[in-house]
């Protein structure tokens, strides 16, 4: 995502930044790969929203 996420790891203090893909469809929900919070937002959104996709 082009923002990080508010959350930190605890080692180094930096934001995270890495999200997994849990569900496809109409809608897409993430998931922080840190602290397990998940979004759901229309695909339109996280199109907008996407920086760079890690594999």
């Amino acid at each position: 995502m082009k923002k990080p996420h508010a959350c930190t790891f605890k080692a180094t203090g930096k934001k995270a930044n890495a999200w997994e893909i849990t569900r496809l469809g109409a809608d897409i929900k993430i998931r922080c790969t840190n602290c397990n919070h998940e979004v759901m937002m229309s695909r339109f959104d996280f199109n907008k929203k996407i920086k760079k996709v890690l594999k």
